[in-house]
């Protein structure tokens, strides 16, 4: 690996690190960049890295497998067809954006006897390139998703629409923090909001100003991908 780019990945993480509140998971977006650019970033003290493709991720794993304290987060897309896969392979799910997904992972969670996290994945505005629940779908699914016992529905997950003014992205984050101490009043005996995975290279810091707990950056720590 090139030492440019290795200290330029250590020095990044060392300053994002810094600058944000112990409370802030920082999650290593590592989707489409080689296994020795997340060991250089392992190396750096991340132990979060986020992927969104199955096959790859398993390739991956099997290169840094000595990395045995690494926490994997799919934060892609999930079909349902794919997730019993997911659910051996991925500790946190970002991406849970429909009660028909939650229920089959459910089921498999306890036929092969694992209890992912999960974020449920919400669209605060409308937007139809992305997957998720809007606000209305999601309070009505919430009894069925409380049934789904095998699953730590921790979080909400978020990705505000392309072209917004920086003030309505801070409003979408807000409202998704607003959305989540919303569930928690109604005091659901399986599901307990305390993450709140939201905010991408771009937009973290304002992320991070709404409450964010994760902040799921890429090209912020890796640089441009090729």
């Amino acid at each position: 690996m090139n030492t440019l780019i290795s200290q330029q990945i250590t020095q990044r993480i060392a300053d994002i690190s810094a600058s944000l509140p112990n409370t802030v998971r920082l999650i290593a977006v590592s989707k489409t960049v080689p296994s020795e650019f997340i060991r250089t970033a392992y190396n750096a003290g991340i132990r979060d890295f986020a992927e969104s493709r199955i096959q790859e991720t398993i390739s991956k794993q099997a290169e840094l497998q000595d990395l045995t304290d690494i926490t994997w987060h799919l934060i892609g897309h999930l079909q349902i067809n794919k997730a019993k896969k997911a659910l051996q392979i991925f500790q946190w799910i970002h991406s849970v954006d429909s009660l028909a997904l939650a229920q089959r992972l459910n089921t498999l969670a306890f036929q092969i006897g694992v209890h992912p996290h999960i974020c449920l994945q919400v669209k605060i505005l409308p937007d139809d390139n992305k997957y998720g629940w809007i606000i209305p779908e999601l309070l009505s699914d919430l009894s069925s998703l409380n049934e789904c016992q095998y699953l730590k529905i921790q979080g909400l997950m978020t990705i505000p629409p392309l072209g917004l003014e920086n003030s309505q992205i801070l409003n979408v984050f807000n409202s998704t923090r607003e959305l989540g101490a919303t569930i928690n009043s109604q005091n659901w005996s399986n599901i307990s909001i305390e993450e709140l995975s939201m905010g991408m290279s771009g937009d973290y810091l304002m992320a991070v100003a709404a409450g964010a707990t994760m902040v799921r950056l890429g090209t912020t720590l890796f640089g441009q991908r090729s």
